[in-house]
């Protein structure tokens, strides 16, 4: 039963210190239930919400049993109904009874509900919902992207069986269409990406739970691809994944590497990790569901940055990915967290009864006692487009770090650095620190250019900014000064080596940011004496005591 208590815990206590809505449970401490469960149990019921509703306001259940709040009364007549196990506890435990004490009353309004929708099925309700709720969504378009796994298939075998129903559209903007016809848009940036209209769901199919296809939003495949450079066979070394929960990134790198491989078995290894026990069993599950186990080695609860490049395990290694713990800012459209239309609470109802009610504050208290009003993918931390300075400087203080310690490994020719932020101090502003630091300038390390990228990259129009514009709130400085403008002093080909997505546009995507590097021989050692480096060093050193304390929180969760 903690499975329903933990999943009300988690959508009512705001996070003290931000991430995504699956970050959060993943990271949550005192969660007795499995995270999978309670975030599974939270993104299914609320497909349902507007349902439950009336089914328990016309059964009038709150009214006979006290125990149960809104939001947990929600949750379990969720699965009470749609549940293939039903409500997940014993059947003696009090909260299961107080639920099906009234299963009669309940099914029976369950079935009015669909018969009011004049629909003959559950998916047919379940489709009738979804448009229901459409109107109260983002007007921009985010479509369902699925990614097929060249460990275990290939793109024209699920071209013959999964999607064999499927008729290929050549914009992403006719998947929009609403009409009977199944639309799918192959995409012309990444290999073996498709894309289906939002809410399509893929979980039940055999080629996802074979692992032969995984849901993956297209921006977080965008580091894993450029990684490998214009070349289309990857000839390099073993590849780590620095930052790696819950293993979008790592299975992506696998399903590259196996392209064209007909024995899907490569002479290199992927070594992944992430600094959360918890969130690395996710991880762990997901290469095994992927088929990559047999050549990835996932090291749980490891730190990156404790790692010794020197190690002689990291010896063949010669590309890494990181995707570090930002802002979140850009994160947006499906994977939001839950904002449920609940079930009117016998107080609330009195309180309609004896008074009348200002306009709106159905709607406020509702939501109060919902959930927290935040958007997040399964991408990163909390989507947030308005953050203090400090918060930000720290958090670019340790993606710096991060990075800059991958650029000491002895052998490492190629990095690949992402954030899901919209924010120049967390993307373009860590690329300059980067470019002038010192360990960059011994090791010859610069910016990967666009006609060095994969060609499905190199096509891609967002590139990096030169200049951010704050508002009076943001742009407060620690001296008390107001700046207007942040800036960066990167050149137009650093800029062009710099990839950017924005949320609201027609490319159906989020906010991210990702920027090659590659490791220049010619240049190696050229200007050892760099006052940036060193700097920017010591202003890291001085912020680590305070990083320290919130490592796990900051970048053990690295959400795709």
């Amino acid at each position: 039963m903690s499975l329903y208590y933990d999943a009300v815990k988690i959508l009512t206590s705001p996070s003290p210190t931000g991430g995504s809505f699956k970050s959060r449970i993943y990271n949550a401490r005192n969660l007795k239930a499995n995270p999978a469960q309670i975030y599974a149990l939270t993104m299914e019921a609320a497909k349902w919400d507007t349902v439950l509703k009336e089914v328990i306001d016309h059964a009038g259940i709150l009214k006979l049993e006290p125990k149960l709040t809104p939001l947990l009364a929600l949750l379990l007549v969720h699965d009470h109904l749609l549940a293939k196990n039903g409500i997940a506890a014993p059947s003696s435990h009090p909260i299961r009874q107080a639920i099906e004490r009234h299963k009669t009353r309940l099914k029976g309004e369950f079935i009015k509900a669909r018969v009011r929708r004049g629909c003959a099925s559950i998916e047919q309700l379940k489709d009738a919902v979804q448009k229901e709720k459409q109107p109260q969504r983002s007007a921009a378009f985010y479509p369902r992207w699925i990614r097929i796994n060249n460990v275990r298939t290939t793109a024209e075998k699920q071209f013959e069986s999964t999607f064999a129903s499927y008729t290929r559209v050549a914009a992403l903007s006719e998947l929009a269409v609403k009409d009977e016809t199944k639309r799918i848009y192959v995409d012309a940036h990444i290999p073996d990406l498709v894309a289906v209209a939002p809410g399509v769901d893929f979980t039940a199919t055999p080629a996802y739970k074979n692992g032969e296809i995984i849901l993956q939003d297209k921006a977080s495949c965008f580091p894993a691809y450029l990684l490998f450079g214009a070349g289309s066979v990857w000839d390099g070394g073993d590849l780590v994944d620095g930052c790696a929960a819950p293993g979008n990134k790592t299975t992506h790198l696998a399903s590259l590497l196996c392209k064209g491989e007909k024995r899907k078995r490569p002479r290199q290894r992927i070594i992944s990790m992430d600094a959360s026990q918890v969130r690395a069993k996710t991880l762990q599950k997901m290469v095994a569901a992927a088929g990559a186990d047999h050549f990835t080695t996932v090291l749980p609860g490891q730190d990156f940055l404790a790692l010794d490049p020197e190690d002689e395990r990291f010896e063949k290694v010669s590309a890494l990915l990181l995707d570090p713990s930002c802002s979140g800012s850009g994160i947006i459209g499906r994977d939001d967290v839950p904002k449920f239309v609940l079930p009117v609470s016998p107080a609330e109802e009195r309180k309609k009864q004896g008074k009348k009610r200002k306009r709106g504050q159905d709607e406020t208290e509702g939501a109060a006692e919902g959930s927290v009003s935040m958007s997040a993918t399964d991408e990163n931390e909390m989507a947030s487009t308005h953050l203090d300075l400090e918060r930000l400087t720290k958090l670019s203080n340790l993606q710096t770090r991060i990075v800059e310690h991958a650029m000491s490994f002895p052998t490492a020719t190629r990095i690949t650095y992402s954030t899901c932020s919209i924010h120049l101090t967390e993307n373009e502003s860590v690329v300059e620190r980067l470019l002038a630091s010192e360990v960059a300038k011994r090791r010859g390390w610069r910016i990967m250019r666009r006609d060095e990228q994969p060609e499905g990259l190199r096509t891609w129009k967002h590139r990096g900014v030169r200049t951010e514009s704050r508002s009076s709130d943001d742009s407060q400085t620690q001296d008390g000064t107001r700046s207007a403008e942040l800036k960066v002093d990167l050149s137009d080909e650093e800029l062009e080596g710099c990839l950017r997505c924005w949320p609201g546009d027609d490319e159906g995507l989020g906010g991210f940011f990702v920027a090659g590097f590659i490791r220049d021989e010619s240049l190696a050692g050229k200007e050892e004496n760099s006052q940036h480096g060193p700097e920017d060093k010591d202003e890291d050193e001085e912020d680590e005591e305070e990083d320290d304390e919130n490592d796990e929180d900051e970048w053990a969760g690295f959400s795709d």
